[in-house]
């Protein structure tokens, strides 16, 4: 595996640094997830109260490949266990709010003291300077301040969340990209990097594109994101966007067949206004576009689209994708056992070699792997049953209800 050798202690919950460590544990590395004793939110709640054999969805979806150990960290023991960690890691990743783990006893300073080399990663809503520094930073909050909910859906009527906690997930990404940067780095210098990561970049870096088009010019305000409620963007010339037949609905991309596209349509106006600036006009060619295929269904223009060289697809929703051709072909959801049930995953999003990562384990039970980690961190079996009988580490049995 690409990444085997590198071992990671994982402060992280909720979505982003979870994501971000599951990248890495796919391709190899050895991370433990350090959970509170009653287990984080992502074991107690469920998107959709979507719980496998009593475990959180949101849990399955970004926790694979890890190991568990349930500790107190306000504990003397569990510190103990905690500074052994950080002693024989490559990196420590966490994603509380600013200050949290320095207070803790866990900071840039005392882990550094531990491992001179280690790579330290804050992950944080909007970074660990400024203003906001220890404002709550959740996706939907982070989509509406970095400017992704107003350029998006009818500006007018309602700015609209993409539907989906796409910042947690680039800033996983990009968390990944930054940590197998640093591991280079120090398997070729010997030091370590501090890393800090936020959502709001993450979510301004989704829109690398149309921000530096607008930041680019000086003429544009906020009135170029009012447009027809067809239109994917503000950016695009028409007829990027979205339009409704009579048994689907249909998203059409530009890539210079507009004249094509309303000669199969056979509409004077749409092929008069192709003589025009499609950005200038794009109200006017989305409007009359939206008017022309209402009354039309998808098979009766399915091979003028085809022909014609029109980039289309029809809008699929969940339920399609179930049986979706290509995304069998790309093995991209897979099933695992989970307890008494199963459970349909995500898979890791790149090929290795021809080869997707591998489920190798999955802690459903929070602190399962507790025991074997201490014992690899040479404690003895007496050392190992104190710590649990006093309240230091926990490991628990069984679920119910989605609750540990």
């Amino acid at each position: 595996m690409l990444l085997e050798g590198m071992k990671i202690l994982s402060f992280c919950h909720y979505l982003q640094g979870p994501a971000a460590m599951q990248y890495l544990a796919d391709m190899g590395a050895d991370v433990i997830k350090v959970e509170p004793p009653d287990g984080p939110l992502e074991r107690k709640w469920a998107p959709g109260n979507a719980f496998v054999d009593g475990v959180s969805s949101l849990y399955l979806c970004a926790n694979r490949n890890k190991r568990s150990l349930a500790a107190n960290l306000k504990h003397p023991d569990a510190k103990e266990v905690i500074n052994r960690l950080i002693k024989r890691s490559d990196v420590l990743v966490e994603n509380f709010r600013p200050g949290v783990l320095d207070r803790l006893g866990f900071g840039l300073d005392a882990a550094r003291a531990l491992k001179s080399d280690i790579i330290y990663v804050s992950a944080s809503g909007y970074g660990i300077n400024g203003p906001m520094r220890n404002s709550p930073g959740q996706d939907l909050l982070i989509q509406a301040r970095c400017g992704l909910i107003a350029a998006a859906g009818e500006f007018d009527a309602r700015p609209t969340p993409i539907g989906n906690a796409a910042v947690d997930q680039h800033g996983a990404a990009l968390i990944a990209m930054g940590i197998a940067a640093a591991y280079a780095k120090k398997l070729t210098t010997g030091k370590g990097t501090r890393i800090d990561a936020n959502l709001l970049n993450a979510g301004i870096d989704l829109q690398t594109e149309p921000l530096t088009a607008f930041m680019c010019r000086s003429d544009l305000t906020r009135e170029v994101f009012r447009r027809d409620k067809h239109l994917a963007s503000w950016y695009h010339p028409a007829p990027y966007g979205v339009y409704q037949l009579k048994d689907c609905f249909l998203a059409i991309a530009m890539n210079g067949t507009e004249r094509a596209l309303s000669e199969l349509l056979k509409s004077e106006t749409l092929i008069a206004l192709c003589e025009k600036d499609l950005l200038d006009e794009r109200d006017a060619f989305a409007q009359e576009l939206a008017s022309e295929l209402a009354g039309r269904k998808f098979d009766e223009i399915r091979a003028d689209l085809e022909s014609g060289g029109i980039w289309y697809q029809i809008v699929q929703d969940y339920e399609d994708l179930k049986s979706d051709p290509q995304l069998e072909a790309n093995q991209i959801f897979h099933k695992v056992p989970v307890g008494d049930e199963t459970a349909t995953l995500v898979n890791h999003p790149l090929r290795y070699d021809g080869e997707i990562p591998s489920v190798r384990h999955i802690a459903v039970n929070c602190g399962e792997d507790g025991r074997d980690i201490l014992a690899e961190l040479d404690f003895d079996q007496t050392q190992i049953d104190e710590m649990y009988n006093n309240g230091a580490l926990y490991e628990t049995k069984s679920r119910e209800n989605g609750k540990n």
